[in-house]
């Protein structure tokens, strides 16, 4: 990686597909995960969506998304169902044609007899023409890449080995650091203060989140950027804010409950 790579703001979008998640039927578990993944590689997560099992909402998503972000990220929908249109609502939203994989076709065939290997799973062997696999360790059927898109699966476990192993092909960006510092001041107390700090620090994104943990309510101010020395001179003057309104503050992430 060059030094010029090292400043470059490398952005992300994460489309999270699926009826089932709409309902309430099924809690996403996949957003931490990409999100921590992408931060510890300098990838900026800027924007979450979202979205049912419509092929024209995923067409439009994905064309939209795709525009604005270095890279989209999506999971779910690429299951053997009927409500399993990811794949080919994406062939659509890049105006290619859906087709068979034969080395998709032969992971699925390493699990399945031929005889096994019906019309609803060979779906799971279609991608977009011109696609890239995504190797898929836990139960073979691939997810794949076209463009700045990669198409991943829902279930977890298989999502994050997916996710794992495209890792290494992703452009690496401006690493993001954080500060925390806590105090049992509230919010109300602080918000003029930190807000001038923001102002003072504009390139800063300065956060604050109340807690209530054993018993005790807090507040934690936390401060994320890439220039070290910037992020110190901000975390340096919160703290000598909250000492100066009569707090007390603390660095580091308050213990669990």
């Amino acid at each position: 990686m060059t030094e010029d790579s090292a400043e470059e703001i490398v952005t992300a979008a994460l489309l999270i597909i699926g009826n089932e998640i709409l309902s309430g039927r099924t809690q996403d578990a996949n957003l931490a995960y990409i999100a921590k993944g992408l931060g510890a590689i300098g990838v900026r997560l800027r924007e979450v969506r979202v979205i049912p099992d419509v092929a024209a909402t995923i067409i439009a998503t994905v064309n939209e998304v795709r525009a604005k972000f270095d890279y989209v990220f999506t999971t779910g929908g690429i299951g053997p169902t009927h409500d399993d249109i990811t794949s080919e609502t994406i062939a659509q939203a890049f105006g290619v044609p859906w087709v068979l994989h034969p080395e998709a076709k032969r992971l699925l065939l390493t699990h399945y007899k031929e005889s096994e290997l019906n019309a609803a799973r060979l779906r799971m062997a279609h991608v977009p023409a011109g696609a890239t696999l995504i190797d898929n360790p836990v139960s073979l059927a691939p997810g794949f890449q076209i463009g700045n898109v990669f198409v991943m699966a829902g279930v977890p476990r298989i999502m994050q080995a997916m996710f794992d192993g495209i890792l290494p092909r992703l452009k690496r960006g401006a690493p993001m650091l954080s500060r925390t510092v806590r105090c049992t001041l509230p919010e109300g107390i602080i918000a003029e203060g930190l807000g001038k700090l923001q102002d003072r620090y504009a390139e800063l994104d300065i956060g604050s989140y109340p807690y209530f943990r054993r018993g005790a309510f807090g507040t934690a101010l936390v401060l994320r950027g890439t220039d070290e020395l910037r992020l110190g001179a901000a975390t340096a003057e919160l703290v000598e804010l909250i000492r100066s309104l009569g707090g007390e503050p603390l660095e580091g992430e308050a213990p669990e409950a």
